[in-house]
């Protein structure tokens, strides 16, 4: 028996325009479930760095959203970046309380040292913390507070203290300590973070006093 044409055609037509419609909504949930995903991937990503900037201050000495105050920073050759960058501004009941600058040491062991560099507004460190790296796993990967409490070393310090001459690990007659078989690291990340406290002192008028015209 033969078929019409006319109904091999609809029937043809029919299930091109079920694959059609199959196609589009696969495609949407597929669009959908990635967005979705995206976003909770750059919502935890952005959870995750406020966690980090946290921990750089000291606990009750802040109430803010620290990714939400930010002003830019701009110095290549005290903060080793090559395009401005925000600087994180915690307050507390409106008032400037600390600055977390983002400082590179760009003349690590392996590379570029990224660091976090917390200053209260009395130009004391906060904290100091790396955040990326590609220092020699065992020797420059020390500056990792999880493989060691280095990093402590600069909690409290300031430009005039230990001072100029100070600001160096003790091979070089500094008061920071090297690590055994590998000074290069801690040499950069000394260098660094007294950079980003010039920078500080350079600018902490425009740092601070930008977030409590905002906050007023």
């Amino acid at each position: 028996m033969t078929v019409p044409v006319t109904e091999i055609t609809r029937s043809m037509l029919k299930n091109a325009l079920l694959l059609g419609l199959f196609a589009i909504v696969t495609v949407g949930l597929v669009a959908v479930t990635q967005q979705g995903t995206a976003t909770r991937i750059q919502q935890a990503e952005r959870d995750a760095q406020g966690r980090t900037l946290g921990e750089i201050l000291p606990a009750g000495s802040y109430d803010n959203h620290l990714l939400d105050d930010s002003v830019e920073a701009f110095d290549p050759e005290l903060l080793g970046k090559a395009k401005p960058l925000p600087a994180y501004v915690a307050t507390l009941r409106g008032q400037p309380t600390a600055v977390i600058l983002q400082v590179t040491a760009p003349n690590g062991y392996s590379g570029a040292i990224h660091l976090l560099v917390g200053v209260l507004a009395d130009g004391r460190l906060a904290g100091v913390r790396a955040v990326k790296h590609s220092e020699t796993p065992g020797l420059g990967d020390r500056i990792e507070l999880t493989k060691s409490p280095w990093m402590h070393g600069f909690d409290g310090r300031s430009l005039s203290d230990p001072g100029e001459s100070g600001w160096a690990v003790k091979k070089d007659g500094g008061q920071f300590d090297q690590f055994a078989g590998a000074t290069i690291t801690p040499r950069a990340v000394v260098k660094a973070v007294q950079r980003a406290l010039q920078y500080f002192d350079k600018h902490k008028e425009q740092l601070l006093a930008a977030r409590s015209d905002t906050h007023g």
